[in-house]
């Protein structure tokens, strides 16, 4: 965007912590507000996260310096009730760590400062405050300044040095790009509300301060002509800063290797393997040859009988290939650079509306695969695939909201933004699920090669490793070995707020996950064809969707070692969000495990020769 020699607004939106799942508003916290402009509008990704973009206060010209301006002052009385409560919820604030997060010109507005190493990370927020112990303790951003030493006292940053860095675009009209923006916060007592000078001590307010009490806002900005970064490179300085970028490289690659590796070595067992079998069974030309069949070949009557809860298993089908098709999708998307962090909200907007227009996908698998199990109730299958699922996520995420909205937080979805979704689910998705469904039943059922018994065949008794619940359980370890890096990363972007760029190692793990998990799922159906178990279709959706078991063992660890988020609210909010996540990852990576082996056991009992 140019920016010519005019009045240029700076904006802001929530606050957050890494001490608590809640955002809130900007004016929740009482700082100065901007009433005279218009709120600017939020897509629908921007209002699942909380994300409340409000004008700001904060206004400066182009190019014209501005030194301690004053925003507001902002004067409370310990002795009334609604003050006493604003400056007791700001000091709550201070204690969790809550955060500043503001942007100009679609450009986060970054806090710079060095970490151990040398290095310099720019963090995209900056606290309101800080908070000293009793024991003199400085805790969070008061061991920035040695002046913040006052005992059980709150240091509030009521000065921001705000540095506008911009590129004069050459042979186009007179104007410039912003190309960063950079704020160093302070805090100053200001004795002079009138006319301050942003001199004197730190402000600070006692635990148990009375009386009056008065916070001054104020604000300067310098701008600097930076002929070195382009517009199209703005936002490398923020993601080359982030910590564990190398490692993540790194670690990816290796992970990437070591997948590729372990999946070539099972393709090749298998398909050596295969092969031996295949030429056997199609040599024994005798009875007496026959009469010695031995291993998969033997339950060629029994393989594609239907399964029990045959009913289940096709609605979670159905909706895993709806949420399998979303995140292809959305993932590629984001890779063409669609879905970059500056486009706010774009990645959940996208997601949400993909899922919406895949109703008909989901209707067909689902309707498809229950014909071919021989069920007769379309219309109990039809809607269970529309309303099972998306139901059981919606009232989960409903209760999550009912917890936001009693906590007060801007990630409370608006009444009409609810409405809006459910109108999307009952209005779009579900007749789009009926009008796949309709097609699926219209449709002939699925042709196997081989026919099936009339009378089940007994299963032998099994060892140890063939029966059902240790393959599982062995079945979800490689996938799991695969994304927990990348997994690692994602959960630090929704919990620890911080930026996800790299959607290209993204997209790629997720190739590797649909191989892994077909591989393996393939390969322990394979073990147990050979021990002559032929209720495979269960056991390959729960085998790779076993996957989603260990990333909730993982996401349980995650929360207690890597997160500080403490009280009742933000833990069950964190778990609440997460059985959602592991819900749908467990319908995503259960469909490639049963579509995987349903393709190997049709291709299999169709080259051999059965009598």
């Amino acid at each position: 965007m140019l920016l010519p020699f005019f009045l240029l607004f700076s904006f802001r939106f929530m606050l957050d912590s890494v001490e608590s799942v809640l955002p809130y508003e900007y004016t929740v916290f009482d700082f100065c507000s901007e009433n005279t402009m218009k709120r600017p509008s939020e897509n629908l990704g921007q209002v699942l996260f909380g994300e409340r973009i409000e004008p700001s206060p904060y206004k400066f010209e182009f190019k014209k310096p501005a030194v301690c301006q004053k925003v507001c002052t902002k004067s409370y009385d310990i002795n009334s009730p609604a003050d006493k409560a604003k400056l007791d919820f700001l000091k709550k604030g201070m204690l969790l760590n809550y955060q500043h997060h503001w942007i100009v010109d679609n450009m986060p507005v970054t806090w710079c400062y060095d970490v151990e190493d040398g290095q310099k990370f720019c963090n995209p927020g900056f606290p309101i405050g800080c908070y000293v112990t009793e024991g003199g303790r400085a805790k969070d951003a008061c061991v920035v300044n040695s002046n913040f030493n006052e005992k059980d006292a709150f240091y509030i940053f009521n000065h921001v040095d705000i540095t506008i860095h911009y590129h004069i675009v050459e042979h186009e009209q007179l104007g410039a790009r912003l190309v960063a923006a950079k704020i160093e916060p302070k805090s100053y007592e200001n004795l002079n509300d009138d006319s301050p000078d942003c001199s004197g001590g730190p402000k600070f307010l006692k635990n148990k301060h009375t009386g009056p009490f008065k916070i001054p806002y104020t604000y300067s900005v310098n701008f600097v002509e930076d002929k070195n970064i382009r517009w199209a490179s703005r936002w490398d300085y923020i993601l080359e800063s982030m910590p564990h970028t190398n490692i993540q490289w790194f670690s990816i690659m290796n992970s990437l290797v070591i997948v590729l590796f372990l999946s070539g070595m099972v393709a090749m067992i298998m398909l050596r393997t295969l092969h031996k079998d295949i030429a056997r069974y199609n040599q024994m030309d005798s009875v007496e040859d026959a009469q010695e069949e031995f291993g998969w070949k033997l339950v060629h009557g029994d393989v594609f009988r239907p399964p029990r809860k045959g009913m289940l298993l096709s609605v979670f089908l159905g909706s895993g290939t709806q949420i399998f098709i979303m995140t292809f999708v959305t993932l590629f998307f984001a890779c063409l650079g669609f879905l970059s962090p500056a486009n706010r909200g774009a990645l959940m907007t996208c997601a949400v509306v993909l899922w919406v227009l895949l109703g008909t996908p989901a209707g067909y698998v689902a309707a498809r695969l229950y014909k071919s199990f021989g069920g007769e109730k379309w219309k109990t299958n039809v809607l269970l695939t529309a309303l099972l699922c998306p139901g059981v996520v919606f009232a989960d995420f409903f209760v999550m909201n009912l917890i936001l909205w009693g906590e007060g937080s801007s990630a409370a979805m608006p009444f009409g933004t609810l409405v809006a979704i459910l109108a999307l689910w009952f209005c779009i998705s579900v007749p789009l699920t009926f009008i796949g469904a309709y097609f699926g039943f219209k449709k002939a059922g699925i042709e196997h090669p081989v026919r099936t018994n009339q009378i089940p065949r007994q299963i032998p008794e099994q060892s140890f490793y063939t029966k059902p619940f240790p393959g599982i359980i062995m079945g979800g370890i490689l996938p799991f070995g695969c994304i927990f890096i990348q997994l690692f990363f994602i959960l630090n972007s929704i919990w620890s707020h911080q930026m996800y760029y790299m959607f290209g190692f993204l997209f790629l793990v997720f190739i590797i996950l649909v191989i892994t998990c077909s591989e393996a799922t393939i390969l322990l159906c394979y073990f147990h064809l050979c021990a002559e178990d032929y209720h495979w279709q269960w056991r390959s959706f729960l085998t790779s969707g076993f996957t989603a078991v260990y990333f909730l063992v993982y996401a349980i660890h995650y929360f207690f070692s890597k997160l500080q988020i403490t009280g009742l609210a933000s833990t069950i909010l964190y778990f609440g969000y997460t059985m959602i996540m592991a819900l749908i990852f467990f319908l995503f990576t259960g469909t490639i495990g049963f579509f995987a082996c349903f393709w190997f056991v049709t291709k299999i009992y169709s080259v051999v020769k059965v009598d």
